[in-house]
């Protein structure tokens, strides 16, 4: 047979899903999760067992942890040595352990994540709540198996006499499972243990009241009572540890921030740091120092604030930026029966409870087969010495040992047991006094094996048992809890004035979209004059505003989206620069352009959800927006409808096909609305005749329009004072008195406001209005040519003529190149 005839054909994913499912399988079940009896992974519980196995205990001086880990790794564990001294390190660490299972004497590291000694330089031993978790062991209580080359017994579980599972908790990571388990409170866990015994059907809501939640050794406060319901129901849950923190005044007016306890497995350098990079970056303004002051006393982080700082936003602010506040998920998976299964709290009480009684059914048993053994040997002493003189004859009669004691089961009926004890009887043994304490020894090996007995046949005297014992160990290693329970998880609102510094500044947007924030200090080193501001060729600055950082601006779109823009994120420019692009700063499509800006301040959200949402200002509202579209319709909406935390588009109004937004305004109580259409029709009315709508409604009729006419302006009016002004495409402007334009009802035809001159021998005036606005006094305006090119020219250049006037030339254009819009210039900001 060649060699080839030797080797048979397999299929790839075969091997690999059968070399994969083992190594799982050993993964899951001998490495990473933790079995539900004793709450311990296999190489926890080996570095356990053999520091019992060589007698390193609490009793005895501590002993080196390279022997430690040497015989685990020799005897038990088979792999390298630095993850068993991790595992040796993490049940020595506070602040990571309920209750330490190591006791650890030199450096094994610190909060601040620095790393223990060298398993050479640290020693270790085994800590009394480590003994409660071994104690009974030689009693038959748990199976054993053979070690990795079969020259060893171990434990395949510890007795674990208090629930380790729940007070220490788990971590770990495996094939295809997580297990993630907090600690608790002993005391908490063990009351709710014996309310288990006690009433076995009891749910998880009765459970709860009795062990509330986890308690991190770190303490902290615990937000979020519906996430541990949802853990101890289902095995998994969300909660939010909170830093314990207090502000303390100090001299001169100022305050800091103090922080004694930090969440459960946070790195106190990494936070300190993370803090301190805030400050650093001015990412939060006010903080002036930050330093760690922790030591023998504890936890302590002070973070010292400027004079007149925001303590409690600040705070706000760390919390929601940094991991003085985290979110923590429970996933609590463990090994039953050798398969890992996601456990309720109940679920893993009752496993827990399940393994006691047997854990106390084989040491009762272990010890009532001593205690007969015993009494068997007592027996036949107490009769022997009855019979001490024939016994001793008999002996003495004797050739050797083995013939006395056969002598002895023949002639006085004793067991081989008890021949071979009367043999090995010292003669001291033989005083009165001894024989009277025999006889007493006896009879109280009897009391005990009755006792024993009637443990194992009466089930309540078991679990009484049970409770007994975890009630002793309760009163001896309870302590106080550390964590705070805090019901409802509390949301965090970060005040602006916290990260950004209160500022006035100048913002402009150029009709080319060009965006940028100026401080006030870079305009007036400039001249102080808005038409000095740095534009490219052939643009022109749209709008200018002056408002405050903490201010934000609302952008329209003609397609009827809008952007909410807080004004700290608008990139900051010299004035002579020209800024940057707005798609830059905000994601508008590029079919798409601003028509509007609107400013809003802090106050004004402010207001509008002390007054809740508006709702209730009717259709008089003054804070809202008026929207009006190039086919005559006009919305209101209030204010509030926009507010939003969102950078992306959103729609704030529904525009129709082959329609779009003109203009946005936000009403200032002015009670008319006046629109003035391209073919030069005009109507004025009521505001309040457009009543409230949605965001995303489409608003109704304001003007009727001709086929194809358009709206060329839109704006509010009130009362008699100022005049219309209205511009064509040719450059012809005229002013007309607000007076002569009487109130009309919404949706009608409208009344003229401009004539077209008509006809061949006729100079033209132009085809349509592009622009009409309301003026009280003189305005500079400019005007934009198809190309591009720019016009200005003041309201004052417009005559004041009738409604049906044909207007004056204000800004001359060729007929190829029309003008296409006009907008006033900024005066001030």
């Amino acid at each position: 047979m060649s060699m080839l005839e030797q080797f048979l054909p397999a299929f790839l994913e075969e091997v690999v899903g059968d070399r994969f499912g083992r190594y799982s399988k050993y993964i899951i079940q001998d490495r990473a999760i933790p079995d539900v009896r004793d709450g311990l992974k296999p190489v926890q519980r080996r570095i356990l067992y053999a520091m019992y196995d060589s007698g390193n205990t609490p009793d005895k001086p501590y002993r080196k942890s390279a022997k430690t880990v040497g015989d685990v790794m020799g005897n038990f564990h088979p792999h390298g040595d630095a993850s068993i001294y991790d595992g040796m390190v993490r049940m020595a660490q506070p602040w990571k352990m309920g209750h330490l299972l190591v006791d650890g004497h030199g450096n094994w590291g610190s909060m601040d994540d620095d790393p223990p000694a060298a398993m050479r330089y640290t020693e270790a031993r085994l800590s009394p709540m480590a003994m409660e978790l071994l104690r009974d062991i030689e009693k038959r209580t748990v199976l054993f198996k053979d070690n990795f080359d079969n020259t060893a017994k171990e434990p395949v579980v510890l007795p674990a006499r208090y629930p380790n599972l729940l007070v220490n908790g788990v971590s770990g990571i495996s094939s295809g499972f997580a297990t993630e388990i907090p600690p608790h409170n002993l005391r908490e866990v063990i009351d709710a243990c014996v309310a288990l015994i006690d009433k076995p059907e009891m749910e998880t809501e009765e459970l709860m009241a009795i062990l509330r939640g986890p308690d991190f050794p770190t303490g902290g406060i615990i937000m979020g009572e519906e996430g541990i319901r949802d853990a101890y129901r289902t095995g998994k849950g969300r909660i939010y540890i909170r830093a314990k923190t207090a502000i303390e005044d100090l001299r001169g007016g100022k305050q800091q921030i103090v922080v004694t306890e930090i969440p459960y497995q946070i790195v106190k350098s990494k936070l300190v740091a993370a803090i301190d990079l805030l400050r650093a970056e001015k990412k939060v303004e006010g903080i002036a120092e930050v330093r760690d002051e922790s030591g023998r006393a504890g936890l302590r982080i002070v973070i010292e604030l400027k004079k007149e700082a925001d303590a409690e936003g600040i705070l706000a602010y760390l919390l929601k930026k940094t991991d003085l506040q985290v979110a923590y998920s429970f996933n609590m998976v463990a090994i039953v029966n050798k398969a890992p299964r996601q456990l309720g709290l109940k679920d893993m009480l009752a496993a827990y409870v399940a393994h006691q009684k047997e854990v106390v059914t084989h040491r009762t048993q272990f010890d009532l087969e001593k205690a007969e053994d015993r009494a068997h040997v007592l027996e036949g002493l107490v009769k022997a010495l009855n019979l001490l003189d024939e016994v001793i004859e008999t002996i003495k009669a004797s050739k050797n040992r083995q013939d006395a004691q056969n002598n002895l089961m023949a002639k006085f009926g004793f067991t081989e047991r008890q021949a071979d004890a009367i043999l090995t009887l010292q003669l001291y043994r033989l005083t009165n006094l001894e024989i009277s304490s025999l006889e007493k020894e006896h009879a109280d090996t009897m009391k005990k094996i009755q006792q024993l007995r009637a443990i194992l046949d009466n089930p309540k005297k078991l679990m009484a048992v049970i409770k007994d014992e975890l009630g002793d160990i309760r009163g001896k290693y309870g302590i106080d809890r550390r964590s705070v329970i805090q019901g409802e998880v509390e949301e965090l609102k970060v005040n602006l004035e916290v990260t950004v510094p209160s500022e006035e500044v100048i913002v402009t947007l150029s009709r080319q979209g060009y965006v940028k924030r100026t401080s006030l200090l870079s305009f007036n080193r400039s001249g102080g004059d808005l038409g000095s501001s740095g534009v490219k060729e052939g643009d022109a600055i749209r709008w200018s505003l002056q408002p405050n950082t903490l201010d934000s601006l609302l952008l329209f779109t003609q397609k009827g989206q809008y952007f909410l823009l807080p004004v700290h994120q608008i990139p900051e420019f010299k004035w002579k620069d020209t800024g940057t692009a707005i798609v830059n700063v905000l994601p508008l499509s590029k079919d798409d352009r601003i028509v509007s800006v609107v400013p809003v301040t802090a106050g004004d959200w402010n207001a509008i959800a002390e007054a809740d949402g508006g709702a209730s200002a009717g259709n008089g509202a003054a804070d809202a927006l008026v929207f009006v579209t190039r086919r005559g319709q006009v919305k209101r909406t209030l204010l509030a409808e926009y507010a939003t935390s969102r950078s992306t588009a959103i729609a704030a109004c529904k525009v129709a096909d082959g329609d779009e937004v003109l203009s946005v305004y936000r009403s200032d109580g002015t009670p008319e609305i006046m629109l003035v259409t391209e073919a030069g029709m005009s109507i004025r009315f009521e505001e309040s005749d457009v009543s409230l709508q949605g965001r995303v409604a489409g608003g109704v009729r304001g003007i009727a329009l001709k086929e194809g006419d358009a709206v060329a302006g839109g704006f509010p009016v009130a009362g008699d004072e100022g005049e219309v002004l209205v511009l064509t495409d040719l450059g012809y402007a005229k002013r007309s008195l607000l007076i002569d334009y009487p109130q009309q009802g919404r949706g009608g035809k409208g009344i003229q406001t401009f004539e077209f001159k008509e006809g061949k021998r006729v100079r033209p005036n132009g085809a349509k209005l592009i622009a009409a606005f309301h003026v009280k006094e003189a305005a500079a305006l400019a005007a934009v040519t198809a190309g591009g090119a720019v016009r200005e020219f003041s309201s004052e250049d417009a005559p004041i003529e009738d409604r049906r006037s044909q207007g004056k030339s204000v800004a001359a254009v060729e007929r190829t190149d029309l003008l296409t819009e006009s907008f006033r210039k900024p005066l001030q900001a």
